[in-house]
């Protein structure tokens, strides 16, 4: 038995000290027992925080101190703050117990690996191909610095890391074939799906310290359902690989992907593992709606056998508040179009019960990969964070109200400004810029207004609800949108040529008559100021006390400078 390396006790996570902010690398038995002391994984790319705690520390937690299975008992466990001394113990009798079961290098149980896995020729690839940053194959980043040939040497823990990562999030790409899988062809395997959270938009919310989001990350369930972890199986997973639904949240957590086996070496810089065995894994044939780390869009008319729901993934280039209206979905309204995670409905239950308070500095992050080319590539990874009012997860309160009406605001504004554009494309005899394609002017303004929407949801967070307060800010929100809005707006009017002044007649496609509307550079910016007055009515209302001379909505008059 080869137990040099064990993930136990062995320093490969990387975590950031609460109150003192110092980086220090534990393993996971030191993260669990000090949980209460560290906020949160500091790691080489996001996409692998999700993986850590979905392979290692939350089932490791849960399967040694048995899951809460009540609202009571998961209640009880969050307010405590940090484990009990009777929890640490049996921490601690759990970690002696399956302390072989985490050797990464073991010789008949390596975690997370098939020892002995081999292909028919006894090939291995470079470690590149488990690193979604690194070139391998068809898999080229952009301006990478190492081409497919070059060594990538991983420490034991760097290679630890990419291992879990792989088996969460790997690409579709064929493998090669494993000796003694039945289902090889050609020595190969196609067909292969994603890694099981490439196929989710991943939601993680994240609590003061590592303790309470290992807590705000464990659904209440019942104890039937939980399985068992990949390292609890007997016998252990061989070569070859099957497709069935997880029988239980700890079973889906270490869900075992893709067969792997690290060949570590001895060089000058120490132990590496240069060379690996990456093979087909298991395939999930449905995936449970009792999935806790993803939100979901209702089918609308679902075929035959189909679920009714499917997890939402996450847009590239856009906000995590963008789709807000799924975060904050928390009532399981059956014909609702969105669906929040377990998650943020379990936090919003513990808000109700007054465990968690209005102004408890919740966030959540997002994660997610980018597939391009048949899911085979990684093309961009997606992360982002902000925080989340508790009080906004009452559906139908003030402070809900609140949050949906400023990023739903933010889009609005954006929509003005591309309808401004198209106005005055139209009145100087061009086509609006389809919605498809090109860039418009719109996604400045989502920029521009991206940190003034989080700085309202952090005011928000720490304000809970002193209506007092909120009103202030969302006045105080309302101006800065405009100033900024009328920023982009006034650079689009800037673009207007000589001949936008006069405008031109354009038939309205919405009319049958075919009657035609005058399209000049004074309509467009009447149009876009009124619709700007609408949007943001306090604000509007602000500046008509303040200097009614200027007038907001409908003069159409000239007001350069409102923007300053």
């Amino acid at each position: 038995m080869t137990d040099e390396y064990n993930l136990l006790t062995q320093p490969w996570l990387p975590i950031r000290h609460r109150h003192s902010g110092a980086l220090e690398a534990v393993g996971i038995a030191e993260a669990l027992l000090r949980s209460h002391e560290l906020a949160d994984l500091v790691v080489d790319v996001p996409t692998q925080v999700p993986a850590l705690l979905r392979q290692v520390l939350l089932p490791v937690m849960v399967d040694a101190l048995g899951p809460p299975t009540t609202r009571e008992g998961w209640s009880k466990r969050f307010a405590a703050g940090r484990f009990t001394d009777e929890e640490r113990d049996r921490l601690s009798e759990y970690f002696d117990q399956y302390r072989d079961r985490f050797a990464l290098f073991h010789d008949t149980r390596p975690f997370a690996q098939v020892a002995g896995l081999r292909t028919p020729k006894g090939e291995t690839k470079g470690t590149a191909v488990l690193v979604a940053t690194a070139a391998s194959g068809n898999n080229v980043p952009l301006f990478t610095s190492r081409t497919d040939g070059d060594p990538f040497p991983l420490t034991p823990g760097e290679a630890a890391r990419w291992l879990l990562h792989t088996q969460c999030w790997d690409t579709a790409a064929i493998k090669s074939g494993a000796e003694g899988d039945p289902k090889v062809k050609a020595g190969k395997t196609t067909g292969n799906p994603t890694g099981p959270l490439g196929q989710l938009g991943v939601v993680v919310p994240v609590g003061r310290s590592l303790y309470e989001t290992l807590l705000l990350n464990t659904p209440v369930h019942p104890e039937d359902m939980w399985g068992v972890p990949q390292w609890k199986r007997d016998p252990p997973f061989g070569p070859e690989w099957d497709t069935y639904a997880p029988q239980g949240l700890l079973e889906l957590w270490t869900w075992q992907s893709r067969r792997v086996r690290l060949s570590p070496e001895q060089t000058g810089d120490g132990q590496r593992v240069c060379r690996v065995v990456l093979t087909a894994g298991d395939r999930i044939s449905v995936l449970p709606e009792w999935e806790p780390h993803t939100t979901w869009t209702s089918a609308p008319n679902p075929k035959a056998g189909a679920p009714a729901r499917r997890p939402r993934r996450h847009a590239p280039g856009k906000a995590i508040w963008q789709g807000m209206e799924a975060l904050l979905a928390v009532e399981r309204e059956e014909k609702g179009k969105f669906h929040t995670s377990d998650l943020l409905r379990q936090i919003n239950s513990a808000r109700v019960d007054g465990v968690i308070a209005d102004d408890y500095p919740l966030r959540v992050q997002t994660y997610g990969l980018l597939y391009g080319n048949q899911s085979a590539v990684v093309e961009d990874i997606l992360h982002d964070a902000m925080p989340l009012p508790v009080a906004a997860l009452r559906a139908e309160g003030e402070v809900y109200d609140l949050v949906a009406e400023a990023t739903e605001q933010a889009e609005e504004l954006a929509q003005a400004v591309n309808s401004l554009s198209a106005d005055l494309r139209r009145a100087q005899g061009a086509d609006p810029i389809p919605w498809d394609k090109g860039h418009r002017p719109g996604e400045l303004v989502l920029h521009a207004l991206d940190p003034l929407v989080r700085r309202l949801l952090a005011g928000i967070s720490a304000t809970g609800t002193d209506f007092d307060v909120l009103s202030r800010g969302q006045r105080a929100w309302e101006q800065k949108a405009w100033a900024e809005t009328m920023r982009i707006a006034e650079r689009v009017l800037g673009t207007a040529s000589a001949g936008a002044f006069i405008g031109r007649e354009v038939a309205d496609k919405g009319k049958k008559d075919g009657k035609k509307v005058l399209y000049s550079l004074g309509t467009a910016e009447r149009d876009f100021r009124a619709r700007l007055a609408r949007i943001l009515p306090r604000a509007a209302e602000h500046r008509r006390e303040a200097k009614p001379e200027l007038g907001v909505a409908s003069s159409g008059a000239s007001t350069q400078g409102q923007g300053s």
